[in-house]
């Protein structure tokens, strides 16, 4: 089955663990708009748009995916994910993650962070769980622009706590730099991120960041252990400070 949130929960899990960051970029955008192409096993599954709109100490970040061909009839997960917080030294502050079919429905997956109680309330459909919250954490969507705030030299080495509204987990990235790629965009030479596996069997991950444009994802890979090649690739990026 085709499944956007994999993509999303899997490739864009790429954040650090913000508490321990020494300092900041010193200019991070004020509003991304991106648009990517996506293919399952290389045929097109659809396209994803995605919004970073900060204003004042306030941040939202919005996904939405638009299946095409067989993916519209059989792609059943959460296509629009939103992503709202703070914006502070240490970059994002994610207050709510929500998970949806479209703008007009109920959330099927939330997350709410209580940074005071050190709490992440976790709600899946019917089922909701209560679990500490670890400084540092992002969500899958906000993990995506948390490295606009992070100095180059914290990217080369990951290791962090993220959550899809299911549940929470560690995360470890190697990076490998000067990585050059085809995109929509042009061709350029990245940061490439490779999630490291604790057993044979997990989910392989890779996200390649673009150095010239504030280390923005341009490019995501993530092969599910049923073979499954999921692959998200930039095709047009604004910024603006």
């Amino acid at each position: 089955m085709m499944r956007t949130r994999t993509l999303h929960c899997a490739v864009f899990a790429l954040a650090c663990a913000v508490a321990a960051m020494p300092q900041l970029a010193s200019a991070a955008a004020k509003t991304v708009k991106a648009a990517y192409n996506g293919f399952v096993n290389g045929m097109p599954m659809g396209t994803i748009t995605e919004s970073f709109e900060a204003d004042g100490s306030a941040y939202k970040i919005v996904s939405d995916t638009k299946p095409t061909g067989l993916a519209a009839l059989v792609l059943r997960t959460p296509l629009r994910f939103t992503s709202t917080g703070r914006v502070g030294r240490e970059g994002l502050l994610p207050a709510q993650f929500d998970a949806r079919r479209s703008a007009a429905e109920a959330p099927q997956v939330s997350a709410e962070f209580d940074w005071k109680q050190k709490q992440l309330v976790l709600r899946d459909k019917d089922k909701t769980q209560t679990v500490a919250l670890p400084p540092g954490t992002q969500d899958r969507l906000s993990v995506m622009y948390q490295f606009m705030f992070l100095p180059p030299e914290r990217l080369r080495q990951l290791e962090f706590p993220m959550t899809n509204g299911r549940k929470l987990g560690r995360y470890r990235y190697r990076a490998t730099e000067d990585v050059e790629i085809d995109t929509g965009i042009g061709r350029l030479k990245t940061l490439h991120l490779v999630k490291q596996r604790d057993e044979p069997g997990d989910t392989v991950t890779e996200v390649w960041l673009s150095p010239q444009h504030q280390y923005l994802p341009v490019k995501l890979l993530v092969v599910e252990k049923e073979s499954m090649r999921i692959e998200q690739v930039i095709q047009s990026l604004e910024i603006r400070d």
